[in-house]
């Protein structure tokens, strides 16, 4: 009996230990200082370092002035998927928005993530970005979203042992 005892009691540890388990690249998105009217998309990128699919439930921002969009599609486990956030930046002045999202991930069923940032006319103008600068930033995302693989199977083998 005590055997069975233990070895159900073993079970249910695994059992839990091995889930999905929702990481973002950033959990804050710094729009900076823009121009009214600019573009307000920003993109968090959300990954699954569990061992199981992970599904976004929901994602609900804390006003209208912010849209975000995501898929319910299931997020497998080292995968990865953007949740779109955009801001109304026709609305002068600074902003800070909470956005919720919802998984299904035991530990961290609900997550938090921000925008924030200020509207001004007086921002300075974008500049536009050399051909060079372009193949610098295409570089650093390429080695960050390769990090963040990286990262996502290490955890996941992690969570298997």
């Amino acid at each position: 009996m005590k055997k069975l005892i233990a070895g159900i009691a073993l079970f249910g540890t695994f059992a839990l230990a091995s889930a999905q388990t929702i990481t973002f690249d950033k959990t804050t998105f710094d729009y900076g200082t823009i121009k009214p009217n600019s573009d307000g998309t920003r993109f968090f990128t959300v990954t699954n370092t569990g061992d199981k699919p992970l599904v976004l439930s929901n994602v609900k921002a804390s006003c209208g002035c912010t849209t975000p969009e995501f898929k319910t599609d299931p997020i497998m486990p080292g995968k990865s998927a953007q949740i779109k956030v955009g801001y109304n930046t026709a609305i002068n002045g600074g902003f800070n928005k909470m956005i919720e999202v919802f998984s299904n991930d035991p530990a961290n069923s609900r997550s938090v993530i921000y925008i924030k940032g200020n509207v001004d006319a007086n921002a300075p103008e974008p500049k536009p970005l050399t051909p060079e600068e372009l193949k610098v930033k295409a570089k650093e995302e390429k080695a960050a979203a390769k990090a963040a693989a990286k990262a996502a199977k290490k955890a996941a083998k992690t969570a298997a042992k």
